[in-house]
């Protein structure tokens, strides 16, 4: 094959690889609720920022657990003593030297060449912070994880909610174009009516107001799906620009709401993220007043070197100039006094301890409180709806007998008006009562740590 050939085949190779990608990319991907909240923790800008501050308590963790380990080092220090520093030594030292003049004399001593490796070793061996330190690096890990789950438990709560107000606008689309149609049939019956005589032109007139009033209304709400399923993709942390499709539907929300399910007894509030993440943080404020109290005991290190130096005028590195030591040793290091600094440092981790005491019980009562509200709320939309279904069907059953009345030529069209407008109302308050059935139950699930399974 020629090159001009190869070239070519690579080219268009390329070029549908980039097609295919390009497709792949663009399709329109389906979504039930959970894949959604899937997507989502995989996905969620926040959620991830969530995890990554776990994993990087764990890396801290780790850090901490490194300073009682053996610090060992190594180094090497080479010098050239350009000029030999001088010593004086005392004139009475002078015949050692030749001299009689009875002055001190200046003596350079040294060698021109000083080369010196060694490795050294340090080893702590006991340090109250140390250890008070480990045990806290271990709860701020179970503290980032409980973080992790409230931000789990927050994005399938937003995820939730935005993907059914994707699908209940979808639903009000729908409805709205049953209405266009079913007012549309009406108005073009009574323009014919009209032509011949049998309706007045201010009947046909309300029917067009309404029809126009319908279609304005689906143009809203189209561009509130829109919106919702942007709203939905940004919760997902997915593309804006590629399109979604949402397979799960509406029909099973009201089955699944049972009265009798609903109670705000008997619930485990210590469930709850921000319950275990206050937990977590009463102990980290324990181990703080536990640390400074500990202060006051010493600490205890020990070290070594071994070394070897070379010391020449020449750069041979010959055996016969290298000089070995040693050394060991270890160090107390104990606290006398610091001008009541620790004193000081407990009391203000004591008052730490009290306000989060404070705080754990300040949250159990905001925590009964939301589950209180929570439940009367999902118990009314769920009443809420059950009357709204009713309506429906009441007003259906209006609008059917009024519709045979008005074709009978026994009905007005001003009551035919009328009766659409309330179907219409109806309809439009029973998926206005399903969403807020649907928000209820989420914060129902999230208020009794039942959400996330």
């Amino acid at each position: 094959m020629s090159t001009k050939k190869t070239i070519l085949l690579l080219a268009s190779l390329f070029y549908i690889g980039q097609r295919l990608y390009s497709q792949a990319d663009t399709a329109t991907k389906q979504f039930t609720l959970q894949a959604a909240i899937d997507y989502a923790l995989a996905h969620n800008y926040t959620y991830m920022n969530a995890e990554n501050d776990a994993k990087y308590n764990t890396y801290k963790k780790n850090e901490i657990l490194g300073q009682g380990m053996p610090q060992i080092n190594g180094t090497a220090d080479l010098r050239d003593n350009v000029v030999l520093p001088t010593s004086l030594f005392p004139a009475s030292l002078g015949p050692l030297f030749g001299v009689f003049n009875g002055q001190a004399i200046p003596v350079k001593l040294g060698v021109p060449y000083n080369l010196t490796a060694s490795a050294s070793v340090n080893q702590l061996i006991f340090s109250s912070d140390y250890l008070v330190g480990v045990q806290a690096a271990k709860e701020v890990i179970n503290l980032s994880q409980k973080n992790v789950l409230r931000s789990k438990v927050e994005t399938a709560q937003n995820v939730s909610k935005a993907y059914y107000g994707v699908l209940i606008n979808k639903e009000r689309i729908k409805i709205l174009q049953l209405n266009i149609d079913r007012v549309k049939t009406l108005r073009d019956n009574t323009i014919a009516l009209n032509q011949n005589g049998f309706a007045e032109k201010i009947d046909v007139d309300r029917l067009e107001v309404n029809y126009n009033n319908l279609v304005t209304e689906k143009e809203k709400t189209q561009r509130l799906v829109d919106l919702s399923e942007l709203m939905l993709k940004f919760q997902m942390g997915y593309d804006l620009q590629r399109p979604i499709a949402l397979s799960d539907d509406m029909s099973k929300i009201e089955n699944e709401a049972d009265a009798k399910s609903i109670s705000a007894d008997n619930i485990d509030i210590s469930k709850r993220p921000e319950y275990m993440a206050l937990q977590s943080q009463q102990k980290l404020n324990e181990y703080d007043l536990k640390r400074f109290r500990m202060s006051y005991l010493p600490t205890l290190s020990g070290y070594g070197l071994v070394a070897e130096q070379f010391q020449k005028s020449q750069l041979d590195f010959s055996k016969s100039n290298w000089f070995p030591f040693a050394y060991i040793g270890a160090t107390l290091n104990v606290p006398i006094f610091d001008g009541l600094q620790k004193n000081w440092r407990i009391q203000e981790a004591k008052v730490n301890l009290l306000k989060t005491q404070n705080n754990f019980s300040q949250l159990k009562q905001s925590i009964g409180l939301e589950i209180q509200t929570a439940t009367v709320s999902y118990k009314n939309a769920l009443v809420s709806l059950q009357t709204q279904k009713r309506n429906i069907e009441l007003a259906r059953n209006v609008y059917d007998v009024t519709k045979k009345k008005y074709e009978q030529g026994i009905g007005s069209s001003l009551d035919m008006n009328i009766t659409e407008n309330d179907l219409h109302t109806a309809e439009t308050n029973y998926y206005n009562a399903l969403y807020d059935l649907i928000i209820a139950k989420i914060d129902y699930q999230k208020a009794t740590a039942t959400l996330i399974k």
